[in-house]
């Protein structure tokens, strides 16, 4: 007996349900439907956020493979200082030998007010554990191409400091593993104990195991309606993990960004792999906008280290020199229309007996 065929008709008939369309239907709705809520709930809760921002890399500011605009030339972006080299992989700031100092610099002040830096390092030798040394710097500061003493950078800074300390100098306190990362923010005043790790200026730190790391190392540095974060990601699980966070930072606009990094008789290889600075795009409140102030020198508030006075720039040279110029002119001047006029009058009173 022949198999009795049966038609399916994709048109729906009179007295006839076609149930394998409905429930698709009703599917595709429901998943339509559910997606606009969400796109719905989510857009507002983002409206609702004030801490809501986008962010933008901006290359000016970065230094990214295969580092084109680093080196002398006249429209390079970044300058090299000292023993800092560039290869196709990394910037390497100081090779794995003693007493070297290196450093990049750039040269665009940085002139945005909410920013994200994320930084790419490595750090590596041949070395044993805290035979090592001694560390790698990020910078935002007044000053750029200045040597010194702070992990291959001036003392005495104005502005951002984020170390890497790879050495524990100070070998007596036992508070903390190295290697550690930490911030300071300079007023120009304050000095970096190189003795205590820099203990006493310290804002916030954590301990980074970076060194001889077997995964790639970040750290990203966040600053927005003047709050400070730093995080690390050196453990190969691609998460941030907090490291500090500080309120009431105030940070001037017009700072260079650079890295450094320092060997004394024990050394590293110094690594800086990449540096991306993005802009924040952040809601802020008509009240939040109005109460804007600008900064001159770095602050935190309420911490009595930053609360320095700001005493009026004297007189350069050349502004001394024309100031006496001038005054030793209109002297002379002032004594010729004197005699002038005392001639004259003498002159008169002499007539009056003729």
């Amino acid at each position: 007996m022949p198999t009795p065929r049966m038609s399916v008709s994709t048109k729906p008939q009179k007295g006839r349900r076609t149930f394998f369309l409905k429930p698709r239907d009703m599917n595709l709705r429901e998943l339509t439907w559910l997606l606009i809520t969400i796109c719905y709930l989510t857009s507002q809760s983002l409206a609702d956020d004030g801490d809501f921002m986008e962010e933008f890399l901006k290359r000016e500011y970065s230094l990214v493979k295969p580092y084109r605009g680093l080196g002398f030339s006249s429209s390079s972006q970044w300058d090299l200082m000292g023993t800092a080299m560039v290869t196709p992989d990394h910037v390497r700031l100081t090779p794995d030998l003693q007493s070297r100092q290196g450093a990049v610099w750039s040269r665009i002040p940085l002139l945005l007010q909410d920013w994200e830096l994320r930084v790419q390092f490595k750090v590596h030798g041949q070395g044993k554990k805290n035979l090592n040394g001694d560390g790698l710097a990020i910078w935002l500061t007044r000053d750029r191409m200045k040597n010194g003493p702070v992990f291959g950078n001036m003392n005495h800074f104005s502005g951002l400091g984020i170390f890497v300390d790879t050495y524990p100098n100070d070998d007596k306190t036992h508070d903390r593993t190295f290697p550690y990362i930490s911030v300071m923010l300079g007023n120009g005043t304050l000095s970096y104990d190189h003795d205590r790790d820099g203990r006493s200026t310290e804002l916030g730190g954590c301990t980074a195991m970076a060194r001889n790391s077997v995964y790639d190392n970040f750290f990203l540095v966040r600053y927005s309606k003047n709050q400070l974060t730093l995080m690390v990601d050196v453990d190969g699980k691609q998460e941030w993990r907090e490291c500090a966070d500080i309120t009431g930072v105030r940070l001037p606009t017009g700072y260079f960004l650079g890295a450094s990094s320092a060997t004394g008789d024990l050394s590293d290889n110094h690594d800086i792999i990449s540096m991306k600075l993005y802009e924040l795009t952040v809601e802020r409140t008509p009240q939040e906008a109005e109460e804007g102030e600008v900064v001159t020198i770095p602050r935190v508030d309420n911490m009595e280290q930053f609360q320095v006075e700001v005493e009026e720039e004297g007189m350069s040279g050349v502004q001394l020199f024309f100031t006496l110029l001038f005054t030793v002119v209109g002297l002379v001047v002032l004594g010729v229309v004197g005699l002038i006029v005392y001639g004259r009058w003498k002159e008169n009173k002499r007539k009056r007996f003729y």
